[in-house]
């Protein structure tokens, strides 16, 4: 039986404005240097551990980079300015990093695959530089107010003065609430590996990891009051779009999805039976779905 080609995938580090960050990157075995780049910007509580099957699957023929945050995964997490630190946390500050990571690595052009929180960091980046961006790959990533569950809109409207703020930010922090948001909403959760689960609460149980979580979970609000100007750069731009969905995620609902539509009319639109992490379930429909995608559009 042959044997399919398994990439090659570095783990590196690279300093940008004084903070080392982590990042994965493929080493593609057949495109002579000239492969299509694919930045992979991860969510909330994960890291770029998140997407190393797809890195497997996609690497032989893709040059795939997955950065870590500060404060997530394997960067360096400065001290917060909440904790007499010099470093702010907003998503403000995570999408100055990941363009300075960008330039730093030289990446002239790229599709920019957003989930999660790296919506509002990868949006961030193609409104102030669209140049860069050959194509937009959508999972579960929100830009619109439709997609926000009410349970959604109830945890972005905390503000650190609210009394029971810190209670259920915490509760939102445990390994119980890790796990569910892995196998909430799946099909079939023996499809959902442990390892994210248990890896992200590592991180998250990081002492130097606590203060940042909350800095952006009450920056989140930020994010909606920018809706519009992401809108709008995807109406002008009209950048190749292909939206992968988990059609059961407590948090960012399938309107948000079909939303993409309004703006990006051509975009292409696939609903899974699942939830938030729609890769660790269909990971196997999914990546034909991006193979083609950027085949066809790079």
């Amino acid at each position: 039986m042959p044997v399919a080609r398994i990439p090659v995938i570095r783990h590196r580090a690279i300093e940008v404005d004084g903070v080392r960050l982590f990042y994965r990157e493929s080493v593609p075995s057949d495109a002579g240097g000239n492969a299509p780049t694919i930045l992979l910007l991860h969510g909330f509580p994960s890291s770029s551990h998140q997407y190393r099957r797809l890195m497997d699957a996609l690497g032989s023929h893709y040059r795939l980079i997955a950065p870590d945050y500060p404060a997530f995964g394997h960067s360096d997490a400065p001290t917060s300015a909440a904790a007499g630190g010099q470093f702010t946390y907003s998503f403000d500050r995570l999408a100055d990093l990941m363009e300075g990571f960008v330039d730093a690595l030289k990446i002239e052009r790229f599709m920019l695959y957003i989930f999660d929180f790296g919506a509002p960091v990868g949006l961030r980046l193609a409104a102030r530089r669209p140049e860069l961006i050959a194509g937009l790959i959508v999972q579960n990533g929100n830009a619109y107010h439709e997609g926000l569950s009410e349970a959604a809109q109830s945890f972005i409207a905390l503000k650190p003065e609210d009394v029971d703020a810190g209670d259920r930010i915490e509760q939102l922090l445990t390994l119980e609430m890790t796990r569910a948001q892995y196998e909430g909403g799946t099909g079939d959760p023996e499809r959902i590996a442990p390892d994210g689960w248990t890896m992200d609460q590592h991180f998250l149980d990081l002492p130097e990891h606590r203060q940042p979580q909350y800095d952006l979970f009450f920056d989140y609000k930020s994010n909606l009051a920018r809706y519009a100007e992401w809108q709008a750069w995807l109406r002008r731009d009209r950048p190749p779009t292909l939206i992968t969905w988990g059609k059961n995620d407590p948090f960012f609902t399938e309107p948000g999805a079909r939303a993409y539509l309004r703006d990006v009319p051509e975009a292409e639109l696939h609903l899974f039976e699942t939830g938030h992490f729609a890769l660790e379930e269909f990971l196997h429909e999914i990546a034909p779905l991006i193979a083609d995608f950027v085949d066809r559009t790079w």
